[in-house]
């Protein structure tokens, strides 16, 4: 059995971090599928190569010649540790000058190109270190391995078939050499151009190759111990979470738990492969386990709380709203012409709530898309409201257990803190809430404390 290993940015970010990698890949002799993302901060104030990439695709002049600079000295910092010669990395160097002068079709095209070399480049450099030490191990293309993608050029998404590919070579590849080395983050649509996935794609493509390598295990090495209950940014020392479910994790990393990408769970979840969740720099820790529902037990009530600033909401009131048929269908019909997608859609007999990510809603088209509502569904009332934060609830133990919601609302009604939204999923095992975005941060912290701290020291 094989187990796909992907490193983070800062696991990668220079010679000390390849290191540890290094040793993380020799104590285990499964661990021989490589996802790389590009490297990240070496320290609070420095820049991810990823973010050099787009100046340098976008810069003036000026900027372009130091971002390139910049970007070859962070390789060649790592490549000299190891005593990669000067020919084995020149075609890092070439592949990086060589980026300006390749035909692209438009714009969205280059800026995909361009940030897709961050993982490509460490990817080479990886498989040329490993070799380095004297151990056997490739570069593989993501081409290489039948990966294609359709859609937008930087928010691409898979295509099915690439799973029955990967399994076609998958067999060949591992018997060829120790380790296969394989950059994260993008593939190529079937015109052969560079696509990538949203920011933080490389836990997609190794959740990608976890199914397609049917991988015993997925394990996702970053620069945290564990998945925390809440941000330890709002919530001082807050319960690591030691086992969680996989619409557990989707729940939460959808909201804005920033460890592990939303999307990327659904290709282990359809394999039912297990995510470990470890720390690059404490790897002997147990992390968190992500695994299916079946036979999962927690003695939580909720797993973990989180908020996000992200989103916007449309109040719309109209009365009689609920025996208007197919006021729904001519809502949805005016936010397909504009190109938007709605996250949730709470409603009532004469209101109904619609909530988006604020990034598919301009303040160039905003005020046509208001006017277009008002006129064409004749609505007696409109609100759009930018002071939106949703929280959510998460936890398998939520659905054995009767008045959790009645304790949230408690919790927070205690400190003043007023609810805009409130839904319940389906599942029961999660409950939204909408708050003003200045009581976001207090929010997460009374429901913590309602469900945590009075049980300090109960693991999950």
């Amino acid at each position: 059995m094989v187990k796909v290993v992907k490193f983070g940015g800062s696991s990668l970010a220079d010679a000390t971090q390849y290191r540890k990698v290094l040793d993380i890949l020799s104590q285990d002799q499964h661990r021989r599928v490589i996802v790389v993302s590009a490297p990240g901060k070496r320290f609070p104030s420095d820049t991810k190569v990823t973010d050099l990439l787009i100046k340098y695709e976008n810069g003036d002049e000026n900027e372009v010649s130091l971002a390139r600079q910049l970007i070859i000295e962070r390789y060649q910092a790592i490549a000299e540790a190891f005593k990669v010669s000067d020919q084995r990395f020149e075609p890092i160097r070439e592949y990086l000058s060589d980026l300006v002068n390749l035909y692209y079709v438009n714009r969205k095209a280059r800026l995909a190109h361009f940030k897709a070399a961050g993982e490509h480049l460490n990817a080479i450099l990886m498989a040329e270190v490993l070799q380095a030490q004297g151990m056997s191990a490739r570069f593989v293309d993501p081409s290489e391995l039948g990966i294609t993608v359709h859609g937008d050029y930087n928010n691409a998404i898979l295509d099915q078939n690439s799973y029955s590919k990967i399994q076609d070579v998958s067999a060949n590849l591992l018997s060829d050499t120790d380790y296969i080395v394989v950059p994260g983050f993008y593939a190529y649509n079937d015109a052969g151009e560079v696509c990538t996935f949203s920011r933080g794609g490389s836990d997609i493509t190794g959740a990608i190759l976890a199914r397609g390598f049917q991988a015993e295990m997925y394990e996702n090495f970053t620069d945290v111990d564990s998945i925390y209950s809440a941000n330890p940014h709002v919530v001082k020392h807050p319960h690591s979470i030691r086992e969680m479910t996989y619409r557990e994790m989707r729940e939460l990393s959808y909201a804005g738990f920033s460890v592990f990408h939303d999307e990327a769970i659904i290709p282990a979840i359809e394999a039912q492969i297990p995510i470990v969740v470890k720390n690059t720099n404490h790897p002997a820790l147990p992390g968190t386990l992500i695994e299916p529902e079946q036979n999962f037990r927690s003695d939580r009530e909720i797993t973990g709380v989180v908020s996000s600033n992200h989103f916007a909401a449309l109040y719309l009131h109209k009365y009689l709203l609920n025996r208007e048929v197919g006021f729904t269908l001519k809502l949805l019909q005016i936010l397909y012409r504009y190109g938007i997608s709605y996250e949730h859609m709470p409603s009532g007999i004469d209101d109904l709530t619609i909530i988006f990510d604020k990034n598919q809603v301009s303040n160039a088209i905003l005020p046509n898309l208001l006017e277009d509502i008002h006129r064409e569904l004749q609505t007696d009332q409109l609100e759009w409201i930018d002071d939106y934060a949703i929280l959510m609830i998460v936890g398998e133990g939520m659905r054995d257990k009767v008045g959790i919601v009645d304790r949230i609302v408690d919790a927070l009604a205690r400190d003043q803190i007023g609810i805009q939204m409130i839904n319940q999923g389906a599942s029961r095992i999660s409950t939204m809430l909408g708050v003003h975005q200045n009581q976001a941060d207090q929010a997460v912290r009374q429901i913590y404390k309602e469900f945590f701290e009075s049980k300090v020291g109960v693991e999950q």
